[in-house]
């Protein structure tokens, strides 16, 4: 049996102000930085220990493997950065408020654009401020694509062409070589892999949601089949997590007054 962790990064600025990020970089919260010390040392606790790492180029998912890495005393080990496990791109969504987005649009709209397996949001228009960013991590991405732009945005379909392939010719044959693996990802990079995993429909993938933070344990039988997952977590604390995800897209309801 080969056992597999994965952790969505601890809470980023975007996060915590509720701005769909994507491929947009933001720093980790001085509470997202808690939660991946917090992941460390649960799996420090637990008794885990990790031979590579894998994770996106993208600076949150950096910071927190890294912070995770201190903890367990495994700054040491080889990590791998690759832009096939970055966070989906967003569109015209990138830098804009959920619960804005939500008013605009409804929450149904936000909701499809947010989870909709191949629906894709808006694409991002040069009227965006983050229209062209001109950072170093997308040169390996231009070159890959041969060139062509980058994806001016993206469904959950779209990303699971990416990191599904990824899979196959670099995680798996590391896992099956015997090594214990640690991805440290995205909301929808992970959900990506887990879908191909649990073989979960078109449909029912809307309902899964990753909180940020918590180690996701899965457990493989030697074909790399899933025998079991669970969360290092209470299920009160994974609940909370996980609701705090799912009402991000929702507009926030005004109190009634006596």
């Amino acid at each position: 049996m080969y056992k597999l962790v994965f952790v969505r990064h601890g809470e980023s600025e975007f996060n915590k102000k509720n701005i769909f990020a994507g491929f947009v970089n933001s720093d980790l919260s001085p509470k997202g930085e808690e939660e991946s010390r917090r992941a460390g040392q649960v799996l420090k606790k637990k008794g885990f220990a990790f031979d590579c790492a894998f994770t996106s180029v993208l600076e949150r998912n950096i910071k927190t493997l890294n912070i995770i890495l201190d903890e367990m005393d495994l700054m040491w080990i080889p990590v791998t950065k690759h832009w096939a496990l970055n966070e989906r791109h967003y569109g015209d969504l990138e830098g804009r408020s959920k619960k804005l987005m939500a008013k605009k649009f409804g929450e149904e709209q936000v909701f499809q654009w947010r989870r909709g397996y191949r629906v894709r949001p808006p694409e991002i228009t040069p009227k965006n401020k983050y229209y062209k960013i001109e950072n170093l991590y997308y040169k390996p991405i231009i070159e890959v694509m041969n060139k062509k732009k980058l994806p001016l945005a993206e469904s959950l379909y779209d990303v699971y062409q990416r990191t599904v392939p990824y899979w196959k010719e670099q995680i798996a044959p590391a896992i099956k070589k015997g090594k214990n693996v640690l991805i440290v990802s995205h909301g929808n990079s992970i959900r990506s892999i887990i879908k191909y995993l649990d073989k979960i429909s078109d449909d029912k993938i809307s309902a899964l949601d990753i909180p940020t933070g918590i180690p996701l344990v899965y457990e493989l039988n030697r074909r790399l089949k899933p025998i079991r997952h669970y969360y290092l977590a209470s299920e009160k604390d994974v609940k909370a997590a996980i609701n705090k995800v799912k009402n991000q897209g929702k507009i926030d309801k005004k109190k009634k007054k006596k």
